[in-house]
């Protein structure tokens, strides 16, 4: 019983230091984090662009101080640019250096090799670091399979093989979030290696919340006046429906603009802030009666 007290009450103090770091999180979340913690897993995040997978990162990165290292994903991505390069520049200028020394070519490799030419990248950073950092592995689906399948034995043992220096094991375990936005299929591997997340866009009094949170002395009216335009158009068949950011961005903007309502003008020239597709923009428009009535309504 205690035990179980023990861990409500580090949750809630997960909650209440995310939400120090500005972003909110209901208990699933938050429990997520603590159990990451606790057993050593990295968290796989999956839900539709813009509700804040990112950000969670991030955010808890604030929250405990740990430095971020982000690795964002793209296809194409390969292990030299995730893992380490040599300097290239730097070894052939200690070539020409030692061109005239005598210096057996075997010392010179074992110099030209050594940890002063290496230029680590996101993952041998976070493998090496003296402190324990947050590392993130952003839109992890955008990656090849082949790199995922790497990026997995990474996670397994928290080492990796530098051919030239040997193995590299984790000073400090590193606190690890993959963002998926679900453009394809994970591998079971990866994911029985996770703890899973979905994270979906928040119900209104959440977002409510949020807004409240992110842009600080902006109206209560109007505060639900900007909710209730953005769900509107969130219900609207588009490529890329407005994201948490940018509903953050546009009540900033509507509060800039000191407007104590939003009526088709004011939505109109503002819209570029919600709707980043211009065919989207078009739809929009095109319904913009309809939209600002909801807010005034």
């Amino acid at each position: 019983m205690a035990g179980s007290n023990m861990s409500s009450d580090a949750i809630a103090k997960i909650r209440a230091d995310m939400k120090g770091a500005d972003y909110l999180c209901d208990d699933s979340i938050a429990t997520a984090l603590f159990l990451a913690d606790k057993l050593g897993k990295p968290i796989l995040a999956e839900g539709p662009a813009g509700v804040g997978k990112t950000d969670l990162a991030k955010a808890y990165s604030r929250a405990t101080g740990f430095d971020l290292i982000r690795l964002q994903c793209y296809e194409g991505l390969d292990e030299a640019k995730a893992l380490y390069e040599w300097n290239y520049k730097k070894q052939l200028l200690r070539i020409q250096a030692d061109s005239g020394s005598g210096a057996s070519w075997e010392d010179l490799e074992e110099d030209l090799f050594s940890e002063e030419f290496l230029l680590p990248r996101p993952l041998l950073k976070a493998i090496t670091s003296e402190k324990r950092v947050v590392l993130l592995v952003d839109e992890v689906d955008k990656a090849d399979v082949e790199f995922e399948a790497f990026l997995l034995e990474v996670l397994s043992d928290f080492q990796v093989s530098v051919p030239e220096l040997g193995t590299v094991t984790a000073r400090q375990m590193p606190f690890v979030v993959l963002t998926s936005n679900r453009t394809r299929d994970l591998s079971e591997a990866l994911r029985r290696r996770c703890l899973y997340l979905y994270i979906d866009f928040p119900d209104q009094e959440r977002e409510l919340e949020i807004i409240r949170l992110r842009v600080p002395g902006i109206d209560e009216d109007l505060a639900r006046r900007v909710l209730a335009v953005v769900r509107s158009i969130r219900q609207m068949d588009l490529k890329k429906v407005p994201s948490i950011s940018e509903t953050l961005d546009w009540a900033s903007a509507v509060k800039v603009l000191a407007s104590d309502t939003i009526d088709e003008q004011m939505l109109s020239s503002t819209l570029s802030l919600l709707v980043k597709e211009q065919r989207d923009l078009e739809k929009v428009q095109a319904n913009i009666r309809r939209i600002a009535h909801r807010a005034t309504g």
